[in-house]
């Protein structure tokens, strides 16, 4: 008996230990299968696997036929290349200059300068092939650089112009008039700010209002608060989502420190419900309504653009269908379900994404388009998510605060915006708008379908992403064609093209042609050749072996 109870006592412990231990190893089996397969839902292993690529280039005729073009198709792109290098030389000679001499003391156009195509490719395009950073003024649906070049804006400033250029200077100017006479006081609030509150709670349908500086201010400040009210840690996002660069809601590349209170889960999934559903530590749910685009995967840019493997798809009965889901589990769950609306903000409806989709958010964040085109960051909420202080114990509080928050100039601009929203005549640039961009992306694809040109568009309203349906390793050369034939496009290149709502059908008739007309001088050159058995999948195995040849030399 003596020498049983301790075998007794190890064994009891063991099922003790495995009783604690299991429900653990449940929870971790859960959350890892509610990740999306793509490394967009494995941040570690994205900057493992990002520490790990080597770089390489092509140099000299292997550049131009990387895809195992034969001589007479390599021989036709270095002479198309050179041509539209001679073209952008004489048409943007000023603004190149521009360009090259500041960038060499502003980092942000040496990153954006280096990562417009894959980096196998990048050095010869930005000697030959460099764009103006510099426009000089706008009209209408157009904008006009330094060399007197007009393009059609399909930048749409990042998502600020929604209503066009003139409106947002309009909102600026009168707005600039209002706040003249208190000029930039801070901590005090112009009277306008009263105002403005009222409009934004009606708007968001919630209690309470914060002003920030930036879209990326107000998040970090609506997961703070989710996490005060809620008292757990961790935040969700869905795999490929953006909601500005701070660490916690951008883990992976990009971010030098690995967020330990985040989950990267897979969207419209059933798995990520269920975790949604079962863990305890879940304070908030973020939501970028224009991942609906394409779900899982991240902003499409060229820089990535090494095969035509790009899909994106907008089926909005599907995603009504997920958030109506979302919505559901996270009130069982205590979860605040927080709406970045920070990008796509007012351009689908008047009242955003919560009406559009039929959803309501505890939280909401805005920015860009809303202060009349002036940088700001708006979180609204429930009135017992945006409190910040607690009666019973007055050292415990949830600080925010900012120098330039409600600055007088943005917030007089702010209401020359909202009050032309809430104009009813105004609001009807909303009737049938989806109808109108569908009808407007269903032209563009039978057209280049007629012509026989593999690039189709996909859209969110008047967002807009170019796919390609043919394999090919120099997908990414169509911008500069685009660019030649005067439409503006942002860095990432045909990975967003961004329209304002006043593009009227003569306007986009013109950019049609234009795409158009790029497209077929992209094919004439030769950079849509390809062997008749390359795929996809042969193009990244190809990329990998380049890789280890690289890095082993082998």
């Amino acid at each position: 008996m003596e020498t049983s109870l301790p075998i007794l006592s190890l064994s009891a412990a063991a099922v003790a230990g495995a009783a604690v231990a299991f429900p653990k190893v449940r929870a971790r089996i859960a959350l890892s299968r509610a990740k999306h397969r793509s490394l967009a839902g494995h941040s570690k292993m994205s900057r493992r696997v990002a520490k790990l690529l080597p770089f390489y280039e092509f140099t000299g005729d292997t550049y131009f036929s990387a895809d195992g073009a034969p001589a007479d198709i390599a021989s036709q792109r270095k002479d198309a290349f050179f041509a539209l290098a001679k073209l952008y030389g004489e048409r943007y000679a000023k603004g190149r200059a521009m360009t090259t001499e500041a960038a060499s003391q502003i980092s942000d156009l040496q990153f954006t300068r280096a990562y417009r195509v894959p980096f196998q490719f990048s050095r010869l395009v930005q000697e030959n092939l460099g764009t103006s950073v510099f426009m000089e003024k706008s009209s209408g649906v157009t904008v006009t650089d330094v060399d007197g070049n007009t393009f059609y804006d399909l930048t749409g400033s990042y998502g600020v112009n929604i209503f066009g250029n003139d409106f947002y200077k309009e909102c600026i100017a009168e707005g600039d008039k209002r706040a003249e006479k208190l000029g930039p006081v801070l901590g005090n609030y112009h009277p306008v700010v009263a105002e403005n509150v009222k409009r934004i709670c009606d708007i968001s349908g919630l209690d309470e209002v914060s002003f920030h500086m930036s879209g990326t201010e107000a998040v970090m400040q609506a997961v703070r608060l989710a996490r005060y009210h809620t008292k757990r840690t961790h935040l969700v996002r869905f795999a490929g989502a953006y909601h500005g660069w701070w660490g916690d809601v951008q883990p992976g590349v990009g971010n030098p420190v690995s967020p330990h209170e985040t989950y990267t889960l897979a969207e419209m999934s059933e798995k990520t419900l269920y975790v949604l559903k079962t863990r305890k530590d879940i304070a908030c749910v973020l939501v970028n309504p224009l991942q609906a685009l394409h779900p899982n995967t991240n902003a499409p840019g060229d820089s990535s653009l090494v095969d035509s493997s790009r899909n994106s798809h907008f089926d909005r009965e599907a995603y009504t269908a997920w958030l109506k889901q979302l919505r559901e589990v996270c009130s069982e769950a205590g979860i605040v379900l927080i709406f970045d609306e920070v990008f796509l903000g007012f351009r689908i409806a008047a009242g955003g994404a919560q009406e559009y989709f039929g959803v309501r958010a505890d939280m909401v964040t805005y920015g860009k388009s809303l202060a009349g085109g002036l940088p700001i960051g708006v979180v609204c909420g429930k009135r017992e998510l945006m409190r910040r202080f607690s009666d019973d114990h007055p050292a415990d509080i949830c600080f925010a605060r900012g120098t330039f928050n409600s600055h007088p100039y943005v917030m007089t601009a702010m209401d020359e915006f909202l009050s032309r929203l809430s104009s009813p005549n105004f609001r009807g640039i909303y009737d049938g708008l989806d109808a109108t961009w569908d009808g407007r992306a269903a032209s563009l694809n039978a057209r280049c379908e007629a012509e026989n040109l593999p690039v189709r568009v996909a859209n969110l309203s008047s967002v807009w992403t170019v796919q390609y349906t043919e394999p090919c390793r120099y997908n990414w050369m169509f911008q500069y064609y685009l660019r030649a034939e005067g439409l503006a496009l942002s860095w990432v290149g045909t990975g967003r093209l961004i329209f304002s709502l006043n593009f009227t059908d003569a306007d986009f008739a013109e950019v049609e042609q234009r795409f158009v007309a790029a497209a077929e001088k992209m094919k004439r050159d030769g950079w849509w050749w390809h062997p008749p058995d390359m795929t996809n999948k042969g193009i990244r195995r190809q990329i990998l072996k380049e890789m280890i040849k690289s890095r082993f030399g082998r």
